[in-house]
């Protein structure tokens, strides 16, 4: 779905959830995402557009959804894609792509950060998977959560990647920065979340899986 280049002003989350991602530690982290009956209140998503898509024409992919440990200020490593590529030019993403012959999601999302930012693959401490996500391309994506402790050094790819950018935690826990937004695309009207940032506009499948993510840390 094309959308225009429109962006949220990105304003301070509420005090609350500033103090709550300052006190998540590494174990609350993990027992948040690994919790049974959280994850099975979510259920898997999927694009408005993914309607109508037969399973032969479904591909399996990974993305992992790294959470930086920034002492008292942790956030979600993303990326903005660069303007060159074929599908989802100038879209933000986490690092991630098709699963291989032979490979887990794990593997295949530790795989494409390496090679997307140049994520250290011994660096990513994998702490569990959030639901699917179907998206309007295609692809059933699985989002494998992991913990990275700074410092980092990246390096991206510029031939795949722009630039990668840390969105706050806190701004992800606030249950008021996301919006739902709708658009018409074929004479259908499609829904989806927004999430607020200055400089990029982050929505579609990344926008659903940062709603998950933020459901299962308040809880």
């Amino acid at each position: 779905m094309s959308l225009p280049p429109a962006l949220l002003p990105r304003q301070p989350p509420a005090d609350r959830w500033i103090a709550l991602a300052a006190g998540l530690t590494a174990a609350d982290i993990t027992a948040r995402i690994t919790d049974p009956a959280g994850l099975a209140a979510l259920g898997s998503t999927a694009d408005g557009a993914a309607a109508g898509l037969r399973e032969d024409q479904i591909r399996a992919a990974a993305v992992l959804v790294p959470i930086v440990l920034h002492p008292g200020a942790p956030s979600i490593l993303l990326t903005l894609r660069s303007g060159h590529l074929s599908a989802h030019a100038g879209q933000v993403a986490f690092p991630g792509g098709r699963i291989e012959a032979g490979e887990t999601p794990e593997a295949a999302a530790v795989r494409e950060a390496a090679e997307e930012v140049g994520l250290d693959p011994r660096l990513p401490e994998i702490i569990g998977r959030l639901p699917d996500h179907l998206t309007g391309t295609g692809y059933r994506m699985t989002p494998v959560v992991a913990l990275l402790r700074p410092p980092l050094t990246l390096a991206h790819d510029p031939a795949e990647v722009e630039e990668p950018f840390e969105l706050p935690l806190s701004v992800v826990l606030d249950p008021e920065s996301p919006q739902r937004h709708r658009a018409e695309r074929q004479g259908r009207m499609r829904e989806y979340w927004v999430w607020p940032h200055e400089r990029h506009f982050i929505w579609g499948a990344t926008a659903a899986v940062l709603v998950n993510l933020a459901t299962l840390l308040r809880a």
